[in-house]
């Protein structure tokens, strides 16, 4: 259904030390990268692709209200050790991981920001 998702960010060295450790976690590996933006893809398949990148039209990154990324973690010990990994990296909580059962009884997630403020999601829907 997803080609790809891209977040904006305004510091690619800040963002990669952000990102390459939480999103190695869940198994994604490096598609490509550079000093204007980044890519990573699931070992499997070339699509969908989660991309960072600096705004290309110049202008400062900025956060939008309401829009949120979810990644989805195999297991809810993997939601924990994102959601540590997130802090570890620069990122600011936004809802410690647990069940969310007004989701759906076996929702586990864990919420968070990256260092430019756009909030991100690592969740498991299946029963421990």
């Amino acid at each position: 259904m997803l080609s790809h998702v891209t977040l904006g960010i305004s510091d690619m060295d800040a963002a990669r030390r952000f990102y390459a450790p939480l999103l190695a976690a869940l198994g994604l590996e490096v598609k490509f990268a550079d000093a204007h933006w980044a890519g990573w893809k699931s070992p499997q398949a070339d699509r969908p692709l989660f991309v960072i990148t600096r705004p290309f039209d110049g202008d400062a990154a900025c956060v939008g209200n309401g829009q949120m990324i979810a990644l989805l973690a195999g297991t809810r010990a993997m939601v924990d050790v994102c959601h540590r990994l997130a802090l570890e990296h620069g990122g600011r909580d936004e809802g410690a991981p647990g069940l969310r059962p007004h989701y759906h009884a076996h929702y586990y997630g864990a919420y968070f920001r990256d260092p430019d403020g756009n909030k991100l999601c690592v969740c498991c829907h299946e029963p421990e």
